[in-house]
């Protein structure tokens, strides 16, 4: 990874903090995917877009009905956990 990945990447996480209010380090919890039969959906606001069979890493499962995730271009959002499976 070059120096400028990095700190492209270290701005996001950053950003990622400041928007969703998030303290501490950024761990994954685990990682599950979108239900492949899901609806796609476009993100927008806090909730990151869907893609059916897409694996995303948890970072924080917030409530009952959504929990907070990073997409493989480190995008970050809500996901409701109805499309979501386990690996």
């Amino acid at each position: 990874m070059t120096l400028k990945e990095c700190k492209k990447e270290e701005k996001a996480d950053r950003e990622f903090q400041k928007k969703f209010k998030f303290e501490g380090s950024i761990n994954i919890l685990t990682q599950m995917m979108v239900d492949p039969a899901a609806v796609e959906k476009r993100g927008g606001g806090k909730n990151l877009p869907l893609r059916r069979g897409e694996i995303l890493d948890v970072i924080q499962f917030t409530n009952q009905d959504q929990i907070l995730c990073r997409n493989s271009q480190r995008r970050y959002g809500y996901v409701p956990r109805a499309v979501m499976l386990h690996l």
